[in-house]
């Protein structure tokens, strides 16, 4: 792929630009981490219950694609800025809405609807935040320090899962379920519309990404972004899907799966597996940043690959060693699954957008990278929980895990190295 221009933004933009997927990943993760609490207070009890709620989040998942599509095109086509606005303007507002709702106490089974509509609000939303973040961090850092400073949005978000997890965790544990039940679950959910907002006063600061000022000045943004991606990077985004798919199913089932896991077939109690989570969260953390330079030395290519052959070897016997009931075993799984998934996502993060030049770039990844979101990240949390109902099974999410890798394995090895200092 051809190179963006060799100019750079500003130091205070690009800081501004990686840490407020702090507030992507707080406010979208969190429903995930609170789904036990959330299916008692807006589906009732049961099986049934959990399901529903997960399958809300499947749902929402399915519409960050099209919101992909149309805060890529407003991207792509009026500058990453302004994409950028618009998208964390319309998180804003969905969050606060949430914090808001009646529950099915209140008003019945409507309150479920309120709820589940919201979070397709929330995934439209989302759909244009961390591709656009990452574009942006991509386009405006030096050659050379690209896996890194992309990396930090990928750490960011998962301090936003840190935030959420950890907040989740502590309200369950100094509430009584009737203080819970009562309006306790809503202070989560406020804190994460103040965030929210903050950011969004923050981003009016924002330098526009230097690719997109040389399209400008080039006469090259594409007219129509959607149908440019569509005609000429079609590999780009197979091969961003395949990136995708496997950072999806690693994050999603390996990490903000976990907790609702622990609880179900790993006989943890709420609390304890939220805590469980957060030192997991800790974990991609401090994985991150390492991955991410290391791609800058090594190539892209080889970290993946490497962290595709580990998540299709590891996964089944992490996920035996969380369905032990063990807590110590239990860790040791959650930590080490959590490491391979922050691995993954830091080198997917800069290799995804690498896959396309900045003409089109965030259509690109509309259909690439956030389809395969969509299909590998919403979906599988609520079938691994459908097939572990069905089959009685606890080993399904990591046999998911595995499938995915090994499929995508062929794809990686054929990948073109896109690190600027490994291209001819």
């Amino acid at each position: 792929m051809s190179d963006t221009s060799t100019r750079t933004v500003s130091t205070a933009s690009m800081v501004i630009a990686a840490f407020s997927t702090i507030v992507e990943w707080y406010d979208f993760t969190l429903y995930l981490y609170f789904a036990t609490v959330l299916s008692r207070l807006f589906f009732g009890d049961g099986q049934a219950a959990l399901l529903t709620t997960l399958g809300g989040f499947a749902i929402a998942y399915l519409a960050r694609p099209f919101g992909a599509i149309l805060f890529g095109h407003i991207g792509d086509r009026h500058g990453r800025r302004r994409m950028m606005l618009g998208s964390m303007a319309l998180m804003s507002l969905a969050m606060l809405l949430t914090a808001l709702l009646p529950t099915r106490a209140s008003v019945g089974p409507v309150a479920g609807v309120l709820l589940l509509g919201l979070r397709c609000v929330m995934g439209f939303s989302v759909g244009g935040e961390y591709t656009g973040v990452v574009a942006y961090l991509v386009e405006g850092a030096p050659a050379h320090r690209r896996g890194l400073i992309a990396s930090l949005a990928a750490a960011a978000s998962e301090v936003g899962g840190l935030l959420a997890v950890g907040l989740s965790a502590a309200t369950i544990a100094l509430t009584s379920e009737a203080t819970l039940a009562a309006g306790a679950w809503r202070i989560p959910f406020l804190f994460g519309a103040v965030l929210a907002a903050a950011v969004l006063v923050a981003r009016a600061t924002l330098d526009e990404s230097p690719d997109f000022i040389r399209q400008q000045a080039q006469g090259t943004v594409p007219a129509h972004p959607l149908r440019h991606s569509l005609t000429h990077h079609r590999a780009g985004i197979a091969r961003g899907f395949a990136i995708s798919a496997l950072g999806s199913i690693t994050y999603y089932v390996g990490i903000t799966y976990v907790p609702t896991f622990l609880t179900s077939a790993g006989k943890l109690g709420e609390g304890a597996a939220l805590w469980l989570s957060t030192a997991a969260a800790v974990m991609v953390i401090a994985v991150t940043p390492f991955v991410g330079l290391a791609s800058d030395r090594l190539g892209r290519k080889p970290i993946l690959i490497a962290l595709a052959l580990l998540s299709a070897a590891l996964p089944l016997l992490l996920f035996s060693l969380m369905a032990s009931g063990s807590a110590p075993h239990a860790l040791l799984g959650a930590l080490s699954l959590a490491a391979v998934a922050g691995g993954v996502s830091a080198v997917g993060a800069v290799a995804t957008a690498e896959q396309f030049p900045g003409e089109g770039r965030l259509s690109g990844l509309a259909f690439g990278a956030t389809a395969a979101t969509a299909i590998f990240g919403g979906l599988t949390p609520w079938l691994a929980q459908l097939l572990i109902a069905r089959t009685g099974w606890p080993l399904v999410p990591g046999a998911m895990i595995a499938i995915v890798a090994l499929a995508v394995l062929p794809v990686l090895a054929t990948l073109p190295e896109t690190a600027p200092r490994f291209r001819p």
